[in-house]
């Protein structure tokens, strides 16, 4: 209970001024600081070595702390951070640490203080914070700054990095002794076996006990790098049976890799008991490296699917550049074979793997080309909000400058046929930019003017239209989906064929200026269409429809001309771009 009192006396700043009265019912107070405590610091030798971290007692702590006027207190408490870090107590040495600094910030620029907390962000596991405070002037050849960045990398997975530390830190790891000295042998012999050097980690773990759970895997791990299995088999038994919660882990992981090397256990076999560890350990070295393995065995295997899910996983959560050459194209590769279009992995199965792992998609033409393999898919399946979707991924995150034209009239395309005009026009006015051809923009406007025409903007489709060439069968589109008879006959009249023979989209032309003069009652215009082109429909399967509609308004009913609609040929005057104004109809 003592201790406690005694850490939080050392996070008193200072007894504080007197109170500005700022109204009735408002105080504010403002702490003062106590600078220049870096200056002395900066005079003072380099802890070079563990004695340089001096314990105290609680009693000389309390009272050098509790006795220290304003120009010691900066002292006391260096005085007690040094000690907590002597005793491995890092979260109380990084609370004291920081009040230090807040009241002199100026202490960020020394070597020493920054080798405190460098030490006391190792000792609350945070070796990557403590990288960030353990380089620059004063560190670099210091031996006690190497021994604590050597455990720090190491314990961040630089284990190369790790180990090119470790001729600096060699003074002040022997310097140390018992417990004190392990961790920091342990971060040293762990970084050896990761970069393949089994027999310097044996050298780094000789003068420690059989007793430690810990060495004993390194030890076994080393012995099987080595080809030795008999001996690592003997270091994994003794472990596997007593230890931590983490050695029994690291344990039984590197049983699995012993049974691998020694074929006693089949790669089947070893993929579920890794899946059964990583279902109860996350977010250490011992889930890398179980990830590491499935992601390997499962890309023996064929598995791209298996490769995929592990690979993701270390790709988004560990360092990819830590998982070997190729490692991120290789799974590119998989989720390549994953998504192909040739594969037999049902459609929504595929479309969800491409947004689980869209982040992994290939660079550039190949991943774009594999992208819109699967919205071509989509599509054609009739499922245009998704295929919408993943076009509009590659148009606002992938595509760049000029590129975004004919994507954005296949986004806006598939939104229309979603039945969103607003997604159309707002994909459409996000991608406005200038050095478009004359032909993408036209093709921009005829998109829009249908999106338009979806959302019952009729005068501002044919606004849009007005700026684009040979626009006349679009707006006869517009008119005949909303059904709009005069408009058509005066759009049409001027367009109709001259005659000879007539084309599919020729024969829906007349059939459609028929349909709205027979709904108008335009005898006269009726038995004018009819003598101009009878003779060319006599030798078409159109024929009854057209004499039919070309009769005497007397003889032609609402329900003919339905079934009359229903007859035409399905060629459109507006070619590709029907089935977006006849969605807008719909």
């Amino acid at each position: 209970m003592k201790s406690r009192f005694l850490w939080a006396a050392a996070m008193i700043v200072l007894p504080l001024p007197a109170a500005m009265v700022l109204g009735a019912d408002t105080i504010a107070l403002s702490p003062a600081r106590l600078p220049g405590f870096a200056a002395l610091l900066a005079q003072q030798p380099a802890i070079a070595a563990p004695a340089g971290w001096k314990a105290l007692s609680e009693a000389e702590a309390w009272t050098a702390l509790s006795r220290a006027g304003d120009a010691g207190r900066q002292g006391a408490r260096w005085a007690y951070a040094r000690s907590l870090i002597a005793q491995r107590r890092g979260a109380e040495a990084h609370g004291v640490l920081s009040v230090m600094q807040q009241d002199d910030p100026d202490l960020a620029m020394v070597a020493a203080f920054r080798l405190a907390r460098g030490a006391a962000y190792v000792l609350t596991g945070r070796p990557s914070d403590a990288l960030d405070v353990l380089g620059g002037n004063g560190l670099a050849d210091n031996p006690e700054g190497c021994a604590w960045r050597m455990r720090a990398l190491a314990e961040a997975g630089y284990a190369a990095q790790a180990l090119g530390e470790g001729r600096c830190a060699l003074p002040a790891v022997n310097a140390r002794g018992g417990r004190a000295r392990l961790p920091f042998v342990l971060a040293a012999a762990r970084a050896a076996i990761e970069t393949g050097q089994p027999d310097d980690a044996l050298g780094w773990l000789a003068g420690v006990s059989d007793r430690d759970m810990q060495a004993d895997i390194y030890r076994a791990r080393a012995y099987l790098a080595l080809g030795r299995p008999e001996e690592a088999r003997a270091r994994l038994d003794r472990a596997g049976q007593r230890g931590s919660m983490t050695e029994r882990m690291d344990a039984q992981l590197t049983g699995i890799e012993l049974g691998l090397a020694t074929h006693a256990l089949a790669p089947a076999a070893a993929l579920k008991q890794l899946a059964d560890l990583r279902f109860i350990w996350r977010g250490d070295h011992i889930e890398e490296r179980a990830l590491r393995l499935s992601y390997r065995l499962s890309g023996e295997a064929k598995d791209s699917g298996g490769a995929l899910a592990t690979g993701a996983i270390l790709f988004r959560f560990f360092d990819p550049a830590a998982q070997g050459p190729g490692f991120v194209s290789g799974l590119q590769a998989h989720l390549t074979a994953v998504l192909n279009a040739s594969n037999t992995l049902p459609l929504d199965q595929a479309a969800g793997i491409f947004w689980d792992h869209r982040d992994l998609m290939p660079s550039g033409a190949e991943g774009d080309k594999l992208a819109s393999s699967l919205g071509a898919r989509l599509q054609e399946a009739g499922l245009y909000d998704r295929a919408a979707e993943l076009f509009e991924h590659l148009l606002f995150v992938r595509a760049q400058d000029l590129a975004r034209g004919p994507l954005s009239v296949r986004v806006a395309s598939l939104h229309i046929l979603a039945g969103h005009s607003d997604r159309a026009l707002s994909a459409l006015n996000r991608t406005a930019q200038d050095g478009y051809t004359d032909e993408m923009i036209h093709a921009r406007k005829r998109v829009e003017a249908a999106a338009l025409s979806q959302a019952g903007k009729i005068p501002e489709a044919f606004a849009v239209l007005q700026e684009v060439p040979d626009a006349g069968a679009l707006r006869a589109e517009i008119l005949w989906n909303k059904r709009d008879w005069s408009g058509l006959i005066a759009e049409t009249g001027h367009a109709l064929p001259s005659g000879g023979a007539l084309s599919d989209v020729d024969q829906a032309i007349i059939l459609r200026h028929a349909i709205a003069l027979a709904m108008l009652g335009h005898e006269d215009a009726l038995a004018a269409l009819h003598s101009r082109y009878a003779a060319v429909f006599a030798r078409l399967p159109t024929a009854p429809v057209f004499e039919m509609l070309t009769a005497s308004a007397d003889t032609v009913n609402p329900g003919a001309i339905a079934r009359a609609m229903a007859s035409l040929p399905t060629a459109s005057p507006a070619g590709e771009m029907a089935a977006l104004f006849d969605v807008a109809r719909k």
